[in-house]
Order: C-alpha cells, then structure tokens, then sequence
C-alpha cells in the first residue's frame, strides 16, 4: 500500500534524476577513489577526477576514446565503476528500465593503461545485461542475460556460462517482483573474495500466480503483460542460494532450513574466507530473523544469530545504502560485523562477532540510527544520522565502535534542518548538502570531523545568513489529539492571510510505513500537481506524520500500527484534522484531503471513515482491498490472512465505500505494476452498489507514477487544481 521511496510523482521524478536511481551498482552521486583523497564524476560525456583538498580537475577518460570501432558518436554514459585496483572502468549504455529503474543494458570495458575499449557480453541480445561487475582480481567481468549468470575474462576473450536453466520464471542472479519491489534485491550473485565463485539467488515464480495487465493503446488488439506477483496470502516465490565454480558452472546448493515457500532470504554476502558465506533468512510473517554461515564447498550451514519482534524485523535499505547492491560491514578482517536492530526500543548499531556469540551496543542513547554512513575503522569510529531532539531533521553524528563512546555531532549546531553527506573512504572529507524550509538547497565540502569548509567561507552558513525565516509562509509544529498523542506537522499559510475570514484547508497524507512527509527541508510545502501556488490563490496546505510512519521516534512509535493500518493511522489523522479546525481562520465547511498511492487508500479511508470532517478528496493509485497487495509488504505489517483476515479487512478503503458523502475524484494509471488496476474497479463496485456519486480518471497503460506518455502530467495537473477548486473554493470568506 505504498510506492515507498517513489509514492508520488514529484518524488518519483526528483530520484530519477539522482545518480542512484540511474546507476545499477553505486548509491552514490559520485565515485570516490580508494586514496579518500578524490573523487570521480561524469561531465559533458567526460569521466573527470577532482582531487581534494582543492578540487583540482583532470579528464580521467576523455568522451573522443568512448567512440567504439565503426561509430562516429561516443557512448552516452548512464553509470560506470571501477575495477578493484582502478586501472578498468566498467560503463553501462543503451539501458532500460527494468520495473523501477534502469538495470538493464550494455557494458563496455576501458583499460586505462592500454587505452583500448572493448564491449562485454557482445554475442548476448542488445542491451540484455545486467549488474556487471568487476572480479576481485581484476581479470573478469560477471553478469546476467537473460536470467542466466555468465562470466567473462578480459585476459583470454572467453566467456562462459555458468547457468542454464534461466527463464521469465526460474530467475538466476536477480529476483522477481516482490522481491525487487520491497527488498530492493536487484543485484542477485556476488563473486568470492578469490574470484573463483560466484555466490547467487535463484528464484523461482513458477508457483506465483500471474497478474495479467493488459495494454489497449499500442495495437488494435489488446496485448496481455503477465506479472508474476504474490498477494497477500499467497505463499512467495521459493529461493534457492547456490555458489558456482567459475572453473566447471558446477553449483553447490546451501541447505538453508525451513520451507523456502515460507521463508524470505534478502541478504547474502561473502565472509573473509572464501570458501564461506553468510545469509540472513526471514520467517514468512518476517518478525524472526536468522543469520547463516554456509560452506559454499559442501553446502552445510550453521546458525550464528536469532531475533524476534512482535511485530516485524526491518530488513531494508534505509539505514544502510550498501544492501541494496549487497555488501556487509565486516570489523577486524571479518571476525566482526555491524549489525542494526531495534530491540532495545530504538534502532542500534550492535558489534556482533563473527559466531554471533559476543555482541556489543555501539550507538548507546534515546535515539535512532536513521542511516550509516561511513564506518572509519582505523580511527575506531561509526559516521551515522540521527537526530534526537527533533524528528523532522536529520544530522552527521559518530561514536566509538568499541561502543564505549558517546554519541558526537559533528553538524553544526548553526544550521537547524536536514544534512546529507557522502564521505570519502578515509572519512576525512565530505560532500555536504543541507537545506531547510526557508533555505534553498546548497552544497558545500567539508573536512572531518571539524566540519570545516574547504572553501574560504561556508556556502551553507552564507545561504542561511541570507535566508529569511520571515518571509516564508510556511511553519512547523505540533498537534496533540484528544488521546494525547503528539504528531509533527507543517501548515503553508495563504500569502495575504486575513484572520478575519475562514480558509479552506488541504491535507496531503501519506501516513503508513514509507512515508515521513513533515521533514524541515526545502520545498516541502510545494504541492506539484497543483497549478500556480495554492497560498497565493488562498488555501491552507499541510501534512501531519501520524504514528506508524518511518520517523526516528522509536519502535514503538513506528510498529504501533501493526494490524492496525488503516485504522490506527487514520484515526491519528482525523483526530489531528479536528484540532486543526479548530483554528480560528479555517473553514470546516471546506476541508480536503488528497495522496498518492498509501496516501491515496488513506484519502479513501479518510473520506469514507470521517465524512463529517473530509468533504472533499482526490485519491491517486490507491490500493482499495488490503488483499489484492503483494505478500511481502502487506503481510510484514499486517499478518498473514489466513489468521487474521479481518484486520485487512478493517483496515481496507472498500469496506467503508457505503459511507461516502462528500466528493471523490479518483485516479488510477491501467498500466499500475504495483497497486494494480484491479483495486480501482473492485472500488468503483462498490460505490456503484450503494450509488454514490463520484469521478473516476483511468490513465491507460501509465504506471503506478503516471508519468508515461505525451501530456500526461499536464493533464493530470489541470484535472487535479480544477476539481479541487470546483469543489473546495479557495480563498478567504
């Protein structure tokens, strides 16, 4: 019930345009080099090199020597890497989008110090590749076509096949569906530290039931896209982990325990030694979690750590970037490693040792690990996000990784609101972005840890002095509801508010497990389907973060809504919302509310459950029946049907469509691989049977972000403002 990291289509937009959205293999905006001491970065078509302290430039790989053999046009770079000692870039052209981003496409190896450049995986169909990457020992490159695993070795020219088996169904080296929509599993085989194996997942959808989406604009005849997708209550896809030779394409199957059909495997890395690995398995309802050391020789595993919850184990990407293109954080040459949990009640570093018997708290203190960073093992210290005193913004901190530190915050106490950093490999210099809600957004290097700028002055101090506060009409603060719970929440006042006349008030909602909407960070009031500027035309925008939404307040805070969403989150807003009305200058006879995908079911369940205070609402990719949503996000919140059924049922939009009173306009893209098509016309039955009145706008064959096709935004944007102003009128009266 989300489209997590890309739930709306401004965002969806802004993160394509990063490189970690467009690059396969690296979650970073630029490509350090191992010195920490400079970086690497695409400019003009150039692959250039900045060295630090001073920045100066130098074209690495000139745009004239990425002209292949017979062609007149260098290649267009989407991404590229490095080789492990820097001497061979790997580049990634002619790519496509494979569901969220652009993993699949051609690579292309130069050597540095013969200047040559050669394509790999040429007898393999146009732009089938995928995850290229780079042995450790430099020699040969490893990918998938086709859902086979190949190698290639760039000293002898061969290449080999190290899977057979692969089709649309039986998936070697990358995942299906689910497992690539919500663990973010995309890069499926790692190579042995000895480059002599190749560890990977193989996938099998054969027993998942098909989704059939079905295109009617391309052809006079309609064209069916099946989709194999798990609903909740469906049993996924069952896994299985093998190592392969490189030498003979023999594969070793690890004897994982348990029934693969009710058991997740989301992480899988290499240990130190090369004939090990080390997975960590899920239970189905994913509140167990188990790490395993295999023998990738014999297959024989042995249980090292075990964890429970109440509720569900966060597994994710979120708080550690390296896991979704796999990576552990191996301490002392792999007798240790970093592990995070929430057990204690906030999320944690924990020192585990390599047989999970000793185990150390890293990250002491009330508060949350919102993401690590770096860690600095020769200086002994952990760079991490946190921020304890306010939930709306995010800061650099580092502790001691023996764990007897404290917490130390190396972002200045000057520059209230949300940093961002990408720290070289040594830890001493930092790429530092900040803004806040009345600061543009503004980049700057730094040194560490005095954080001082590598400039003359701080770009980021100027931008703040410069900024003023006053001037804006936007403000942060709380709401304590009539249970006493206390929510963040941010209000754009109109531009020439009157506080004698009454506003009409709009509430964008997204409100479930992957959205934190109220962050102190510039543009956060912008409402990008909207025409022109809703304070100046007289509306009242805001957002509130509802319990159950991914702040850093807590597990209990974020798990509260176990079994409970759709009811618990929504209730939060409602009675948040009537604090709200009570605010001398809003309107009660005018209140809307309005969100994308989760934010859309939570407009429905809004508009539905609490018709005495939503009059007006516009609902975009919403799911509408918990049930028809993919077992592995709806049942880690929410349990498995076959127990408690009813909660999917409480907590779905449909089960409350008969309550309808006010206005309803609702948008669903029929090319929807996410939120599927099937929750828009299950909802519109339903309205139908009790006649209520409402306006529907299928998008055909657009996606869950809506964004494909000549006009689409446009038109989304105009139907968007004019139903909102047709039926909650702006301005003061």
């Amino acid at each position: 019930m989300k489209c997590k990291i890309f739930r709306d289509w401004l965002l969806l937009i802004q993160l394509i345009g990063l490189s970690f959205l467009s690059q396969a293999q690296n979650s970073s905006p630029l490509t350090w080099l191992k010195s920490g001491h400079a970086f690497v970065q695409q400019e003009d078509g150039n692959i250039v090199q900045f060295t630090l302290p001073g920045r100066e430039k130098q074209v690495l790989l000139a745009k004239e020597k990425l002209i292949p053999a017979g062609q007149t046009a260098p290649l267009i770079i989407r991404s590229f890497s490095f080789s492990p000692d820097e001497q061979k870039i790997l580049l990634f052209t002619n790519t496509r989008k494979v569901w969220r981003l652009h993993t699949r496409g051609d690579y292309w190896v130069y050597n540095l110090a013969t200047q040559t450049l050669e394509q790999i995986g040429k007898n393999q169909p146009a732009a089938s590749l995928m995850f290229a990457q780079f042995s450790p020992d430099n020699n040969q490159v490893a990918y998938v076509s086709q859902n086979n695993i190949y190698t290639e070795n760039l000293n002898t020219k061969t290449t080999k096949q190290l899977t057979a088996d692969g089709t649309r169904q039986l998936i070697n080296g990358t995942f299906d569906w689910a497992y690539e929509e919500e663990f973010f599993c995309r890069n499926g085989f790692r190579w042995s530290p000895d480059s002599k194996k190749i560890a990977y997942w193989q996938i099998d959808a054969n027993q998942v039931k098909d989704y059939l989406m079905i295109n009617f604009t391309d052809s006079v005849y309609s064209q069916v896209k099946p989709v194999e997708y798990p609903v909740a209550g469906e049993a996924p896809s069952p896994y299985k982990i093998g190592v392969v030779d490189i030498t003979n394409a023999k594969t070793t199957w690890m004897l994982l325990p348990g029934d693969p059909r009710q058991h997740y495997v989301p992480r899988l890395e290499w240990t130190a030694n090369p004939n090990e690995i080390i997975v960590q398995q899920l239970n189905r309802k994913q509140n167990e979690s188990r790490l395993f050391v295999c023998q990738a020789s014999t297959g024989q595993v042995t249980p090292i750590y075990q964890e429970k919850d109440a509720a569900w184990i966060d597994v994710l990407a979120l708080w550690d970037p390296k896991y979704a293109n796999g990576g552990w954080d191996w301490l002392k040459k792999g007798q240790e490693f970093l592990w995070a949990s929430e057990k204690d009640g906030w999320r944690h570093l924990y020192r585990v040792s390599r047989d999970g018997k000793k185990e150390t708290l890293v990250t002491r203190g009330n508060y949350d690990v919102m993401e690590m960073v770096k860690i600095a093992e020769p200086e002994g210290m952990v760079y991490f996000m946190a921020s304890p005193e306010n939930a709306t913004q995010a800061y650099l901190y580092r502790t001691r990784l023996d764990g007897k530190g404290k917490a130390e915050r190396l972002s200045p106490a000057t520059q209230p609101g949300t940093h961002k950093y990408y720290l070289s490999p040594n830890a001493k210099f930092a790429r530092h972005q900040f803004s806040n809600y009345y600061t543009p957004n503004t980049t700057e290097w730094v040194s560490l840890p005095d954080h001082k700028p590598l400039d003359k002055t701080s770009v980021v101090a100027d931008a703040l002095a410069k900024a003023d506060k006053a001037k804006t009409n936007l403000e942060f603060f709380k709401i304590k509801t009539s249970e006493g719970v206390e929510m963040d929440a941010w209000m754009a006042k109109p531009t020439h508010l009157d506080k004698t006349k009454k506003y009409p008030v709009v509430f964008y909602v997204y409100t479930e497990p992957w959205g934190q909407e109220v962050k102190d960070e510039y543009g956060i009031g912008n409402n990008h389907l909207y025409k022109g500027k809703m304070a100046d035309d007289g509306y009242v925008y805001m957002a509130i973060d509802n319990r159950g939404t991914p702040v850093p307040k807590g597990r209990d805070w974020r798990k509260s809504v176990y079994r409970k969403i759709g009811l618990v989150n929504i209730k939060d807003q409602a009675l948040a919302a009537q604090e709200v009305l009570k605010m001398p200058f809003i309107d009660t006879s005018r209140v809307a509310v309005w969100g994308w995908s989760g934010g859309g079911s939570a407009t429905l369940n809004l508009l539905f459950q609490y018709p005495q205070i939503y009059k007006t609402g516009i609902s975009v990719a919403a799911v509408g029946n918990q049930l028809t949503y993919d077992n592995i996000y709806q049942e880690r919140y929410m349990g498995l049907p076959q127990e408690n059924k009813e909660d999917f049922v409480n907590g779905s939009p449909i089960t409350y469509a008969k309550n309808l009173r006010g206005n309803l306009l609702y948008i669903h893209g029929t090319g929807d691989d996410n939120v599927h098509y099937n929750n828009a016309e299950q909802l519109i039955n339903e309205l139908i049977k009790y006649n209520k009145q409402f306006q529907v706008m299928p998008y055909p064959n657009r996606t869950h972000s809506i964004s494909e096709g000549e006009g689409t935004h446009e038109h989304l944007s105009t139907l968007y403002t004019n139903y909102l102003k047709q039926h909650c009128p702006p301005g003061g009266r």
